[in-house]
C-alpha cells in the first residue's frame, strides 16, 4: 500500500510502526530517559517509542516540544520518524531541528491505513509512505 501527500521534512527512513489514536506531545507524553510513553492517559502508555515510526492523528504542545525532539535526537533517544494525519508548525520545526523525518496530510489517512507492527518506509521528499502489513494483521 502507498500513502501519498505533500512533501515532508527530514531524511528517508524505514521501520516498524507504532500507531496511536491519541495526539502527541514530545514534552508531556514521553519519558525521554527510558524511551517509553509515560503519560498514563495516553493509549501507548508503557510502550517503547525507540526504533519505531510513530503514527498519530494530531500534534499537541507548544514550543517546548521542538526543543524536546532536538534534545532526544542528540542523545539517540528519538523515534525513527513521525507521521501525523495533521500536524502544526511547532512539531514540524522540532522535526527539522532534530533532523527527524516527519510527514502529514497523507491519503489515505495514516491512522486508519497503518497498523501497529506494519513495516513502513517514509520518503518525505517524494511525499510517499509505503506500507507492508505485519504477519497476522
Amino acid at each position: 500500500m502507498v500513502l501519498r501527500g505533500r512533501a515532508g521534512v527530514g531524511p528517508s527512513v524505514s521501520g516498524v510502526a507504532l500507531v496511536s489514536q491519541s495526539g502527541f506531545s514530545a514534552r508531556y507524553d514521553l519519558d525521554r530517559e527510558s524511551g517509553v510513553f509515560s503519560r498514563p492517559a495516553h493509549d501507548l502508555f508503557g510502550q517503547s517509542y525507540l526504533e519505531r515510526i510513530l503514527v498519530f492523528p494530531t500534534a499537541k504542545g507548544g514550543i517546548a516540544t521542538s526543543w524536546m525532539l532536538a534534545e532526544m535526537a542528540s542523545r539517540d533517544m528519538a523515534p525513527l520518524g513521525l507521521i501525523f494525519s495533521s500536524t502544526n508548525p511547532v512539531m514540524v520545526q522540532g522535526a527539522v531541528l532534530a533532523d527527524l523525518p516527519l510527514m502529514a496530510g497523507l491519503d489515505p489517512d495514516p491512522v486508519v491505513a497503518i497498523k501497529t507492527g506494519d513495516r513502513v518506509e517514509l520518503d518525505p521528499a517524494a511525499g510517499r509512505v509505503r506500507v507492508w502489513r505485519a504477519e497476522g494483521s
